[in-house]
C-alpha cells in the first residue's frame, strides 16, 4: 500500500503549550477533510520538540496499483509529445522582452545612462515579472559604443507604471490596487523614496496604464503631475430591512443594510470591463493634494494628457484627447475608428503657502474646454516641439471616415501661440498625408500608433518613430517643418525594428526576425550637416535576451524570407493599390530532409486591418522549431501597403481574403517550398474567421486547424459583441458605416450569415482545436461554441480549450502557454 508520512514539528515558541494541546484536535479534522486515515493513535499533550510521524493512506486506494489517470484530452500516445513540447515551449517562454527604455545624462557629465523596463513570463504566478535594468553608455565614436550593464536587474513588484521627470532627477512610481485600497504614488530620487501618497477610492480609482487612455505628464518645473484615472464610482442605493435608506452617504459597512447595483453604465468594451469613465487629475508632488480637472463634459472620456508650454504671465494649459460617448460607447481596443479630438483646458496652479490649488486669470473665452481640432474627425497622441512653438499629433481620420477599425494614419501640426492665449482653434497643417497607393519600394503611408515621450533630434524639428512598412516595421525620421520622411533603419534588412529611446541624436532600438532573437541596436547619426543624413548601426551586447543553447541551435537551423504574392484575379480590382502583390513571410528549415518539405502551418493575423511583422515571436518560433514551415500571410486589407489596398477588403470578407490565402498557399507549393498533403492552418479573431472559412471553402486542403476566439457567425455576433459596427463595415464595405443600427434587419442578418464560416459548415471535415477566452467581449464565447458544437454534431473531430479568466487575446502567461502547447501537439497528431 502506498504510504505517506505527515511530519509536524512543534517549533520553539512562547505558545508551545497552546500548540501542544491544539494540534491533536486539529489533525483529525485535517486528515478527515483530505480523506486520509491515521494509522497510529494520537496522545495529548504533545511533548515540547517532539517530532510526530503519521502513516496515512488514501481511503480509496487499493492494494493493487491502479492505472495512471491521464488529464482530460490526453491519451498515452500524445502524453510523451505533450511532455516534450512543453519543455521546449517553456524555454521559449522564459525569454525576456523590453517594454520601455529611457536615457539620462550622466551625473559626471560624461556619457549617459540608460534604464530598461523588462518583462518576463512567470508561469507559476500567471503574471509577468517586471524588472529594471540599467546601463552606462560610453560612446567613443560613431563606430564604437559600450554599454556597461548593472550586475543584476531590480524587480518592480506591484508596480503599474514608472514615469521619469523631464530632467531625469525624479521618478514617479504608480501602484494601482487590486481591491478597494488606495492608489499609491511614490516619488523617487537617486538614493531614496522622497514622498509616498495614498489616494483613496473616494478621490479616484486606478490610474490608467493601458497605453491608450493612459496619460501621465510632468509639468516643466517638476512640481505637478497630470494623469488620467478612473472617476470615483457613483453612489449606490442602500437598502435595509425597512427598505430604501434615503440620503445614505456613509461608506461604513453596516450589517443591517446592503448596497444595490444602481443604474448600469456603458464601458469601452474589450479589456475595459468595469472601467466607466477615465477622468483628468493633477497631483502636487510636494503635498500629495489631488485636484480633479473640472469643466470637462461627462460625455467625454479623456486620455493622453500633456502639459502645454509654460508662458510667464499667462494661463497654463493641459492638452488631452477626448472620445465622445454619444450616443454610446463602442469597443475601443484596436479600434481607431472612434472619433476623437484634442482639447485644451486651463490647468490649476498649486500655491504652497495656501496649501491649495487655484486657477490663475480667466479661463478660455466662452468655455472651460476648447476643441483644438474641430476640422478633423480624429486627433490623438499630442506632442509639443522642444521649443513649444508647435503641437504635432496623429490622426486616424481614414479609419473614422471609412468605418474600418484601423487604416492609414496621417501626421499633423498646429502652431502654438507664443503668448499662450487660446481663443479659437488654430489652423491644422498636414505633415504626412494619407498615402493611397505608393510606387514600388516607396513610403507606403504612416502606420504608427504612438510616439516616444521625447522623439526629437537636437534640431528641434526632426522626430524619430516606428512605422509598419509592408511586412516589416521600420524606423522613420520625419522633418515636421518640411514633411520630409526617410527610412533610417537599414534598407537591405528584412528584420523588424522597434524604437525604444533616443540618446541625444543617437537611437536605441531593438531589431529581430522570425528566426533571430531580439538584439539592441545603437544608431549613430553621421554626416548630420549634409542633406543625405546617414546612420551607423552598432550591435550592443546585452544580457536581456538570453536563451538556452537548445533554442539558439534550433533558431540557427531556420531561415526566413518575405515573398511577393501576385493577386490572382487583377481584373476584379477596383483600384491600382488593390491590384498590387501582397506579401507573406515564409519561415523554413535551412535544408530539406531527404528532399522532403516540412509540414506547413498557414498563419493568419486578426483585425483584419492589422499585420504580421517580420519580428521575433516566441510562440511562432516554437512552432517552427518543432519541425514546421510557416506561411504568415499579409492578405490585402492588412496595414502597411497603402490605403487603397487596405480599403479593398471591407465588403469582401470571406471571399477576397480567403482567395489571397489560397493563392499564397499555391504559390509556395508551386515554388517547391511546401507539400500539398501536409498543411495546417492557424488564426485568431479575424484570422480565426479565415481559418474556419478555409476549412469550409477548401475542405480537402488542410489536415488540421486551430482557431483562437474565431469569428464564426456574424449574424449572432452582431448582437453580442462590443463592436457591432465592425460587422456592418466589413460586410457591406464603406456603406456599412451608415447602415449600422442596433436593430439589424432580416436582410442584414441574412447577409451576415452568408458571409460567415458557419454557412460552409456542412463541408468541413478538418480536425479543429478551438481556444476560447470566456471573458471575451469582442467575440463572445457563444459564437465559437455554436460553431464547434455544430462540427461535433456532424462527426468532425473537435477539441475545445476554455480559459475562464481570459479576454480576447488569451495572453495571460499560463493561458498563452497552454494554448500553443495544445496547438503544437494537435498539429503533430495530424501533420505526418
Amino acid at each position: 500500500m502506498a504510504t505517506r508520512y505527515l511530519t509536524a514539528n512543534c517549533m520553539r515558541s512562547r505558545n508551545w503549550p497552546f500548540c501542544a494541546n491544539f494540534i491533536p484536535k486539529l489533525l483529525p479534522l485535517f486528515l478527515s477533510h483530505h480523506s486520509l486515515t491515521v494509522t497510529a493513535p494520537l496522545k495529548a499533550p504533545i511533548p515540547f520538540f517532539t517530532k510526530i510521524s503519521f502513516a496515512i493512506s488514501a481511503m480509496d486506494a487499493s492494494k493493487d496499483a491502479s492505472p495512471k489517470e491521464l488529464p482530460l484530452g490526453l491519451d498515452a500516445s500524445t502524453e510523451e509529445e505533450y511532455a516534450s513540447q512543453s519543455k521546449l515551449l517553456q524555454e521559449f517562454t522564459s525569454i525576456s522582452s523590453i517594454d520601455k527604455a529611457w536615457t539620462f545624462k550622466s551625473n559626471s557629465g560624461m556619457g549617459s545612462q540608460a534604464m530598461f523596463s523588462i518583462s518576463q513570463a512567470n508561469l507559476l504566478a500567471n503574471k509577468r515579472r517586471k524588472f529594471i535594468l540599467s546601463a552606462i553608455i560610453s560612446k567613443e565614436s560613431s563606430s564604437f559604443v559600450n554599454f556597461q550593464w548593472a550586475q543584476f536587474p531590480i524587480e518592480m513588484g506591484g508596480v503599474s507604471t514608472i514615469v521619469p521627470s523631464p530632467s531625469g532627477s525624479k521618478l514617479l512610481v504608480v501602484r494601482n490596487p487590486e481591491n478597494e485600497s488606495p492608489t499609491r504614488f511614490e516619488i523617487w530620487s537617486q538614493g531614496q523614496v522622497e514622498k509616498e501618497f495614498h489616494i483613496p477610492q473616494s478621490v479616484h480609482g486606478s490610474v490608467y496604464t493601458d497605453g491608450w487612455f493612459e496619460g501621465i505628464s510632468w509639468n516643466s518645473d517638476e512640481t505637478l503631475v497630470a494623469y488620467v484615472a478612473e472617476e470615483p464610482s457613483p453612489s449606490k442605493p442602500v437598502f435595509s430591512d425597512l427598505g430604501y435608506k434615503k440620503c445614505s452617504a456613509s461608506t461604513d459597512k453596516d450589517s443591517g443594510s446592503w448596497k444595490g447595483q444602481g443604474e448600469w453604465e456603458e464601458d469601452w468594451g474589450e479589456t475595459y470591463a468595469g472601467k466607466r469613465q477615465p477622468a483628468l487629475f493633477v497631483i502636487s508632488i510636494s503635498s500629495g493634494d489631488v485636484q480633479p480637472i473640472k469643466g470637462i463634459a461627462k460625455s467625454l472620456s479623456v486620455g493622453q494628457v500633456v502639459w502645454a508650454p509654460s508662458t510667464e504671465g499667462s494661463n497654463q494649459y493641459l492638452v488631452f484627447v477626448g472620445w465622445s460617448s454619444d450616443p454610446r460607447k463602442l469597443g475601443i481596443k484596436y479600434c481607431y475608428n472612434r472619433p476623437c479630438a484634442l482639447y485644451a483646458v486651463q490647468a490649476p496652479v498649486y500655491k504652497s503657502e495656501a496649501n491649495a490649488f487655484e486657477f490663475k486669470g480667466s479661463p478660455i473665452k466662452g468655455s472651460c474646454v476648447l476643441n483644438l481640432t474641430q476640422s478633423i474627425s480624429s486627433a490623438f497622441y499630442p506632442l509639443f516641439s522642444p521649443d513649444g512653438s508647435f503641437l504635432v499629433f496623429l490622426s486616424a481620420k481614414s479609419s473614422v471616415d471609412s468605418g474600418a477599425h484601423s487604416a492609414t494614419n496621417s501626421l499633423h501640426k498646429i502652431d502654438w501661440p507664443v503668448n499662450g492665449q487660446l481663443s479659437a482653434p488654430a489652423k491644422i497643417f498636414d505633415v504626412i498625408p494619407v498615402v493611397q497607393c505608393s510606387e514600388d519600394g516607396c513610403f507606403p503611408g504612416l502606420y504608427c500608433s504612438e510616439f516616444l515621450r521625447n522623439p526629437w533630434l537636437s534640431d528641434g524639428s526632426t522626430m524619430i518613430l516606428s512605422s509598419v512598412w509592408g511586412s516589416s516595421q521600420v524606423l522613420l525620421s520625419v522633418n515636421v517643418l518640411s514633411g520630409d520622411v526617410k527610412c533610417i533603419s537599414p534598407t537591405d534588412s528584412k528584420f523588424s525594428w522597434n524604437l525604444h529611446a533616443l540618446d541625444g541624436d543617437n537611437i536605441i532600438a531593438v531589431s529581430s526576425s522570425p528566426v533571430d532573437l531580439p538584439g539592441i541596436r545603437y544608431g549613430c547619426l553621421v554626416e548630420k550637416a549634409t542633406r543625405n543624413t546617414t546612420w551607423n548601426w552598432l550591435d550592443i551586447l546585452s544580457p536581456i535576451f538570453r536563451c538556452s543553447e537548445k533554442v539558439r541551435s534550433l533558431l540557427s537551423s531556420r531561415q526566413f524570407d518575405i515573398l511577393k504574392i501576385p493577386v490572382k484575379d487583377v481584373s476584379s480590382c477596383l483600384t491600382k493599390g488593390s491590384s498590387k502583390p501582397f506579401e507573406a513571410i515564409f519561415v523554413s528549415s535551412n535544408s530539406k530532409k531527404n528532399g522532403v518539405c516540412d509540414p506547413l502551418i498557414v498563419m493568419l493575423h486578426g483585425g483584419p486591418h492589422s499585420a504580421s511583422l517580420s519580428s521575433f515571436s516566441k510562440s511562432l518560433a516554437f512552432l517552427s522549431s518543432i519541425g514546421y514551415s510557416l506561411l504568415i500571410v499579409n492578405y490585402r486589407g492588412s496595414i502597411g501597403f497603402g490605403e487603397e489596398a487596405l480599403q479593398s477588403l471591407p465588403g469582401k470578407i470571406g471571399s477576397q481574403d480567403v482567395s489571397d490565402v489560397l493563392t499564397a498557399i499555391d504559390h509556395v507549393i508551386d515554388m517547391g517550398l511546401a507539400s500539398p498533403s501536409s498543411i495546417a492552418v492557424l488564426g485568431g479573431s479575424h484570422g480565426g474567421f479565415l481559418t474556419t472559412h478555409l476549412i469550409g471553402q477548401a475542405p480537402d486542403k488542410f489536415v488540421a486547424a486551430a482557431a483562437r476566439n474565431p469569428v464564426c457567425n456574424l449574424s449572432s455576433m452582431v448582437g453580442t459583441t462590443d463592436i457591432p459596427d465592425w460587422c456592418y463595415v466589413e460586410t457591406y464595405g464603406i456603406d456599412g458605416k451608415n447602415k449600422f443600427t442596433e436593430a439589424p434587419s432580416a436582410e442584414d442578418l441574412g447577409l451576415f450569415h452568408s458571409k460567415s464560416p458557419i454557412s460552409h459548415i456542412g463541408k468541413v471535415k478538418t480536425p479543429t482545436i478551438f481556444l476560447i477566452g470566456a471573458q471575451d467581449l469582442r467575440v463572445p464565447m457563444s459564437n465559437v461554441l455554436q460553431y464547434a458544437r455544430a462540427l461535433k454534431e456532424r462527426g468532425v473531430e473537435v477539441k475545445i480549450l476554455m480559459f475562464p479568466n481570459d479576454v480576447h487575446g488569451i495572453d495571460r502567461p499560463q493561458s498563452d502557454f497552454e494554448s500553443f502547447l495544445n496547438i503544437g501537439v494537435w498539429f503533430k497528431k495530424y501533420c505526418k
